[in-house]
């Protein structure tokens, strides 16, 4: 059921979200957990140039990226069966056992090319459960009112964890080699475990919502499928993200790099250019984590997906780079307008029960099948040039603005608005 302002007036007055100590609690151990990512990656990445050639490095960051595509969509079945806390616990400390035993086996030994396959072979299995979960947690630790926000403070944790992770990691690499780059990684999972412990879930009961009965994962995984396609919001909300992932990630990940390529910027003008998106990025979440809500919410959402479609057309049109630079702005300001509300959305609308299932069909769409495209991307470019694949590429995505404004439910959306507290 669409949220509706009258609704939404209804709702108990409860702390705002960046006020809630329930909620920081969470956000400091995402962040703890989000910084220990990006160090691994690091960590994983240079351990591998030090033993390998370019074709297995390559091989390696990727080998993580499998069975999380695969087993996504289970993750998402057991996030729903259990509580998702508890399957955030539970990965986190498997990530934090599994890369303090990598550093060990490191530090006893060279970092052979199996072990760090391994590794990221198993990093990836646990990320199928963990990715879920976290997108299951939200509604169990505030209000529907104030979902906005921590979608808002959620971004900006990302943001932190991509900009102190590698520093971080490249700083215990130096000093003490990929060892003590996996053991601050694995320290930094550790750390978000207290943290978890002390977080206050409500319980679905609360919610109207009853857990799923017992069943086979299959039948659970087709139950999750069927009421995303048969609810009237969740469906084209769903489907215009991941047409929006399918034709944008590639072309600003791969098209980036290579349209830096053609007009001779360098390492430093890629460098302004991803910096500017990710500081439009950062912007937007900081802006919905201060408002908390946004008027009309399904149609700014289908008029941010248009104007960054339209940026990311323009991008490659422009000759200087202070104008990619600002146009990166652009694109990152409405991308994280956009991503917030959707999943602010879906997590307003979905039924509690359902949501780590909903939540892995979406991920799946962002990080299993938008890498899909980065070769053919890369290929396009290679033979058409970069503005016409970005042209073609923001229409593709364009698509996305259609499916958005055809559905009745998505243009009457409404994010709920928390009623003030009567002091």
């Amino acid at each position: 059921m669409t949220a509706t302002p009258e609704t939404a007036l209804s709702e108990p007055a409860t702390a705002p979200a960046h006020r809630d100590g329930n909620v920081l609690r969470w956000l400091t151990a995402y962040t703890a957990s989000l910084v220990g990512d990006s160090v691994y990656f690091v960590a994983l990445g240079w351990s591998a140039q030090k033993v390998a050639g370019p074709t297995e490095v390559g091989l390696v960051m990727a080998s993580g990226a499998i069975p999380r595509a695969l087993l996504m969509l289970g993750g998402g079945v057991v996030a729903d069966r259990l509580d998702p806390r508890r399957v955030i616990l539970g990965s986190d400390t498997l990530r934090c056992l599994l890369i303090l035993a990598a550093a060990a086996g490191i530090a006893l030994a060279s970092p052979a090319l199996w072990i760090l396959v391994a590794v990221a072979l198993a990093f990836g299995a646990v990320d199928a459960l963990f990715v879920p979960a976290v997108g299951a947690l939200p509604p169990r630790i505030t209000g529907p009112g104030q979902l906005a926000r921590v979608t808002g403070l959620r971004s900006l944790s990302m943001r932190l964890g991509q900009i102190a992770g590698p520093p971080v990691g490249g700083l215990a690499m130096g000093l003490g080699g990929p060892a003590a780059a996996f053991a601050v990684a694995g320290v930094l999972f550790a750390l978000s475990v207290p943290l978890l412990l002390t977080v206050r879930i409500r319980p679905l009961a609360s919610e109207g919502a009853e857990p799923p009965g017992p069943g086979t994962a299959r039948g659970e995984l087709l139950d999750g499928l069927r009421y995303i396609r048969r609810h009237p919001l969740l469906g084209p909300l769903v489907a215009a993200c991941a047409v929006c992932e399918l034709g944008l990630v590639g072309t600003l990940n791969v098209g980036m790099v290579l349209l830096n390529a053609e007009r001779g910027w360098g390492p430093a003008g890629y460098g302004w250019i991803v910096s500017s998106f990710s500081a439009g990025a950062a912007a937007s979440a900081a802006l919905l984590a201060v408002a908390g809500w946004l008027p009309r919410a399904g149609l700014v959402l289908a008029g941010t997906l248009l104007t960054g479609c339209a940026g990311a057309a323009t991008i490659a049109l422009v000759p200087a780079l202070w104008q990619a630079a600002l146009l990166a702005t652009l694109i990152g300001l409405t991308a994280g307008i956009f991503g917030s509300l959707d999943n602010a959305l879906i997590q307003t609308a979905t039924n509690p029960a359902n949501l780590g299932r909903v939540t892995s069909v979406v991920m799946l769409a962002m990080v299993g099948l938008a890498p899909l495209s980065y070769p053919l991307v890369g290929a396009a470019i290679g033979a058409w040039g970069s503005a016409a694949v970005f042209a073609g590429c923001a229409a593709f995505a364009g698509l996305g603005v259609v499916i958005a404004l055809a559905s009745s439910a998505v243009r009457d959306a409404e994010l709920p608005r928390q009623r003030r507290a009567v002091s």
